[in-house]
């Protein structure tokens, strides 16, 4: 089934987490990309692999999933992006390898594929930025659609500079981000840095409220993990979700910021009602929570969802 849309174009970085013992393709663009083309949206995601094995089983994602392929570029040299993996007790440790494909994004073939997209929305982050060659084109993308632009901001240490943020924050429209990435945006563009514990607090959403009138954002989201979600729209107007619902025991954390990203999306493209949409987004990130890996292995999983939110 195809649900009608206008199209959502996601860039960024396709990648193979590798846990030494096993390979798992990741990266947080593509795992959006996966979940909308799972629930039907047409959406483009453009990245870039090499010709080699790990390219092989991003490609098979495409496949999988039935994602249109003219936004996947092939680098003739560079490997595909892959990041090392140590599990510990209670902890990963994650090593992001440099100088990968997505850090080389053709410019031209990005703005050929949507051009034959026109999609409603284009989704970003800041990993593939950290290379000018990817950075340019995301740019020329951005400067060649009056597309809604979605920030998700998914600091990494060592990997994302501070300009790099401050330039996304000045391109977004809505930008979601964590309690850690509140705290340190806090740091950086405000006179006051209040604690996250209480989002209701005045000085959090006067704090809020300034981030967004410097950066011109109509709308800002905060997951709260367990706690729920907060979002911060003109005028400082405040809407939540409530605590995330029990959908099985805690497998692992992964990508559940990408699966919230990816029903925020679907909410706001199918017209939903914002408390809708954030409750949904909450529930099915909870749900992403209880499996191991940032996607179902199982395409079934999916059904679900598509029976409590898309029947009609």
């Amino acid at each position: 089934m195809q649900t009608e849309s206008t199209g959502i174009a996601v860039f960024g970085e396709a990648l193979v987490d590798d846990f030494l013992t096993e390979q798992v393709v990741g990266g947080a663009p593509f795992n959006v990309a996966r979940h909308l083309a799972a629930f039907g949206i047409a959406s483009l995601m453009i990245t870039r692999i090499g010709s080699d094995d790990n390219g092989a089983m991003v490609a098979a994602e495409f496949e999988r999933f039935g994602m249109r392929t003219d936004g996947l570029q092939i680098d003739p040299q560079a490997p595909t992006g892959r990041v090392i993996v140590e599990r510990s007790a209670g902890n990963h440790r994650f090593e992001i390898l440099p100088r990968q494909a997505y850090d080389l994004i053709d410019v031209d073939a990005a703005l050929a594929a949507m051009a034959r997209c026109t999609p409603g929305v284009i989704c970003f982050g800041t990993l593939a930025q950290r290379e000018a060659t990817s950075r340019g084109a995301l740019r020329a993308l951005l400067a060649a659609t009056p597309a809604m632009r979605f920030l998700d901001l998914n600091l990494r240490e060592g990997q994302v500079t501070e300009r790099c943020v401050f330039e996304s924050l000045h391109e977004a429209d809505v930008v979601k981000v964590n309690e850690q990435e509140l705290s340190e945006l806090f740091r950086w563009y405000t006179d006051t840095q209040p604690p996250t514990t209480d989002m209701a607090a005045s000085e959090v959403q006067l704090a809020c409220s300034r981030l967004m009138q410097v950066f011109g954002v109509r709308g800002l989201i905060v997951t709260l993990g367990p706690r729920g979600v907060v979002y911060f729209g003109p005028d400082g107007i405040r809407h939540g979700a409530s605590a995330q619902a029990d959908t099985g025991a805690l497998v692992d954390t992964v990508g559940a910021g990408d699966a919230f990203s990816a029903i925020f999306l679907l909410g706001s493209t199918l017209a939903w009602p914002l408390a809708t949409t954030l409750q949904r987004a909450n529930d099915f990130a909870a749900a992403i929570c209880a499996l191991a890996g940032a996607v179902p292995a199982d395409i079934a999983f999916y059904e679900q969802w598509h029976t409590r939110w898309l029947a009609d």
